[in-house]
């Protein structure tokens, strides 16, 4: 199998928006694939829960942060992060994605479906 998180660098999600001038890829990025999930962790401070939206659409994880303005004439002073992540179709569980944001730091876990509940591998008997 290969390594997600090999993918995971050379994927450019990665080097995601991050605001107005905001240069640098992979800054602020965590990703760690264990033998049960995928990890992933997002520094984004300012931010809140409620500031946070998370959502897959034809397996690309998508994250969009938005806040830290004081009124609505403010969009200097706003915080935006947005982005993706393709996941490889029937090696995830996209509907059991969680995810926490505490502290200005999003930590999503993404579950591997076991190999036995995968109905793309085909084992071949040899004799």
């Amino acid at each position: 199998m290969l390594n997600m998180v090999d993918q995971l660098m050379d994927n450019p999600f990665l080097s995601a928006s991050r605001g107005i001038g905001a240069g640098g890829a992979r800054r602020g990025w965590d990703a760690k694939e264990t033998e049960d999930s995928l990890l992933l962790r997002l520094d984004m401070p300012g931010l809140g829960k409620e500031d946070v939206k998370i959502s897959v659409e034809q397996n690309t994880l998508t994250i969009k942060g938005e806040g830290g303005k004081e009124s609505e004439e403010d969009e200097e002073g706003a915080r935006r992060i947005s982005s993706r992540i393709d996941l490889p179709e029937k090696l995830y569980k996209i509907d059991q994605i969680k995810a926490e944001m505490k502290n200005g730091v999003l930590k999503v876990v993404v579950p591997k479906m076991k190999e036995e509940e995968r109905n793309d591998v085909i084992n071949v008997n040899v004799e």
